[in-house]
């Protein structure tokens, strides 16, 4: 496919971008706003040069965290423009940047060609920096005629995901040769990224590993613990469709009468869903919603709430990472790790390949085959405070031992856009 060819299949894909918001709409009004941002319509530039970072949704708006705080520190003159893709993602952004005034956010445009244009036109930035994995031919395109230097930074890219890419021939291999620089997360991510036309990789690492546990969320977390009145907690962390219903199962046979499952949907529009599945399964439930303190009766406290799972991590005795349950990749489980928690993932972790096989091997994390296994493996490590301890404080030494990204991204910017 060559890039003429992608640009008239986004055209001719115009009337199902409009169904696709009004169907995302309904669960999430938050998709019908700023939709001029979606065609180009970005903040106008000020007087203050201008960084870009894209980063689509929840997870790469926090793990650019670190990196946003180092940019405003290395580069006082500038302002940032912080990009995504979904709602939760800009809400992230606004939560975590509400006292940084020159930090501004929009919606990146669909990659539409003109829509790219508009939006470099308007943002002005003197440089780009894409988080992980998203990469838009007509983006790149238009920032290589505009001038503007393009990082892809914490880059990964699965085995699955490389194939895809590669199947799209010449069209993959232009778009990534794009980039200025390439900073993988892992020396298997750089090659891989090589292969589908990167030209400039460096490995960096995960700056995942370098987002400060925020500690007003921690002491809510031991807050959350102490209303469970001192009941065996067991954390179902970013779960995913199609995960509810056989972890529900699972945690009615094998944990034990008292203990709480705390149930966080990676998906805010699914809150009200797992809510009805919980129900279906015979389980009292609780919102966090509702403020109210945890009852001795209740077996499920579902975490409807955004921007706390810090907060649902301080007060778990073991965590189960969603995503990996189901063919998804997983959910980030460094952040569990940080925080003192035991582990637990399921086959599907290909989103966090090395994170997972080395928190396995450091001890902080176990790979169960199933829900099944997981929540029969979560009885015994309630019943066992002595493995408990000691994967939880093997957590935190491997979430420790591997910081350090966000400063090499930093040098490696600092190449590209001298202070």
């Amino acid at each position: 496919m060559n890039r003429l060819a992608y640009s008239v299949l986004w055209h001719f894909g115009l009337p199902l971008i409009g169904l696709r918001l009004l169907y995302r709409a309904r669960k999430q009004p938050e998709y019908l706003q700023h939709l001029a941002e979606r065609f180009g319509a970005a903040p106008l530039a000020g007087k203050c040069p201008r960084i870009w970072l894209h980063a689509v949704s929840v997870g790469e708006t926090r793990a650019a965290q670190p990196l946003v705080k180092a940019l405003l520190t290395q580069y006082p003159q500038h302002d940032i423009l912080l990009t995504h893709m979904t709602p939760t993602g800009r809400a992230t952004g606004a939560e975590l940047f509400a006292t940084e005034p020159r930090v501004h956010s929009c919606y990146l445009p669909y990659d539409f060609p003109w829509a790219q244009r508009r939006f470099l036109q308007r943002a002005r930035p003197q440089l780009g920096i894409v988080m992980e994995t998203e990469v838009w031919p007509n983006l790149m395109h238009a920032a290589e005629v505009a001038g503007v230097p393009m990082l892809l930074v914490n880059a990964r890219l699965s085995a699955r995901s490389a194939r895809g890419y590669q199947r799209l021939g010449q069209l993959a291999r232009a778009t990534f040769g794009r980039f200025t620089k390439v900073l993988a997360q892992t020396a298997d991510d750089a090659e891989r990224l090589r292969a589908c036309g990167a030209r400039t990789t460096e490995v960096c690492g995960n700056m995942k590993f370098d987002v400060e546990l925020n500690p007003a969320l921690l002491a809510r977390g031991t807050e959350f613990k102490q209303t469970a009145g001192g009941r065996p907690i067991i954390l179902a962390a970013s779960t995913r469709e199609g995960e509810e219903a056989p972890l529900l199962a699972a945690f009615a046979r094998h944990a034990p009468a008292q203990a709480l499952l705390v149930l966080v949907p990676r998906h805010p529009q699914r809150f009200d869903e797992v809510a009805t599945l919980v129900a279906q399964h015979g389980l009292s439930l609780q919102r966090r919603s509702s403020g109210e303190a945890i009852a001795p009766a209740t077996r499920v406290w579902l975490g409807d709430s955004m921007g706390e799972m810090v907060a649902y991590y301080r007060m778990a005795d073991v965590a189960i990472i969603g995503g990996s349950w189901q063919p998804l990749g997983g959910q980030n489980l460094i952040e569990a790790c940080a925080a003192g928690t035991p582990v637990l993932v399921g086959p599907h972790t290909f989103n966090f390949t090395e994170a997972a096989t080395q928190a396995i091997a450091a001890g902080a994390a176990r790979r169960c085959p199933d829900l099944d296994q997981a929540l029969a493996t979560c009885a015994q490590l309630l019943a066992d405070a002595t493995a408990r301890q000691a994967m939880g404080k093997a957590g935190q030494a491997f979430a420790e031992a591997n910081r350090g990204a966000t400063r090499r991204t930093l040098q490696a910017i600092g190449q590209v856009l001298p202070t």
